[in-house]
C-alpha cells in the first residue's frame, strides 16, 4: 500500500497495462475528482461529467490508448480526453442541463455553515456568482480557467489537455481572469447613494 502512494500516474499506468488491478484502482481514486470537476464546469450536467469520467478511464484499459510520456504528463493526457469527450458532447447536443441552470447545486461543494448568517450568505453569493461567470465564458477561456485555476494543472500539462502552445493558455489565461473580473464587478451591487446633499455653509 506504501508502495501505491509513491508511485506515479506513469508508473501506475505501467502496471495498468500489466493487468494490475490495484494500479488502475489507485488510478482512478488519484484523478476521478478532478477530471469529474473539469467535466461539470465544462458540460453543465452532472450526468454528462459522470459519463465522461468513466470513458476516460475506459479509454485506458483499451489497447488503443496512445499515451506518450514524451508528449507530457499522463494528467495532461487524461484532461485531453475528457476535453475531448466534452466537447464531442456539446456539439451531439447531448448535455442533460442548460449551462445557466443551477439544476446541479448539489454537485456544487458545500460550503461551511458559519455562525454569522450575513458573511455566510454573502459568502455563498459570491461563489455563486463567480460559478456563474465561469460558466458563462466562451469555451476557449473556461477551459483554460477549468483547467489551470479550478484543477491547477501547470501551463504545460493544459497545454497538453488543449493542444495548443504553451503562450496560448498564458494568454488565454489573462484574458479569461480579464472577463472574469469584469462579469464579477457588473454583479456587485453597487454602493446606495445618500439621498442626502452636504450641507452649505452660508456665510
Amino acid at each position: 500500500m506504501e508502495r501505491m502512494r509513491q508511485d506515479t500516474d506513469e508508473e501506475l499506468l505501467i502496471r495498468l497495462r500489466r493487468g494490475d488491478e490495484a494500479a488502475f484502482l489507485a488510478l482512478y481514486r488519484r484523478r476521478q475528482a478532478s477530471l469529474y470537476r473539469f467535466a461539470l464546469q465544462m458540460s453543465g450536467s452532472a450526468a454528462t461529467a459522470e459519463d465522461i469520467t468513466q470513458e476516460v478511464f475506459l479509454a485506458l484499459l483499451r489497447g488503443e490508448c496512445g499515451f506518450n510520456p514524451e508528449r507530457g504528463t499522463l494528467s495532461g493526457y487524461l484532461f485531453g480526453i475528457a476535453r475531448k469527450l466534452t466537447l464531442r458532447q456539446l456539439e451531439r447536443g447531448r448535455v442533460d442541463v442548460a449551462l445557466e441552470s443551477d439544476s446541479d447545486e448539489a454537485s456544487w461543494p458545500e460550503l461551511a455553515v458559519s455562525d454569522d448568517a450575513l458573511a455566510d450568505l454573502t459568502h455563498r453569493e459570491g461563489i455563486e456568482a463567480l460559478r456563474r461567470a465561469v460558466t458563462a465564458l466562451p469555451r476557449r477561456y473556461r477551459e483554460v480557467v477549468a483547467l489551470c485555476d479550478l484543477e491547477e494543472l501547470d501551463y504545460a500539462d493544459a497545454a497538453a489537455a488543449l493542444g495548443c502552445p504553451i503562450g496560448t493558455v498564458r494568454s488565454r489565461l489573462h484574458r479569461a481572469r480579464a472577463l472574469l473580473l469584469e462579469k464579477l464587478n457588473k454583479e456587485r451591487p453597487k454602493p446606495a447613494v445618500s439621498a442626502l446633499k452636504p450641507a452649505r455653509c452660508a456665510i
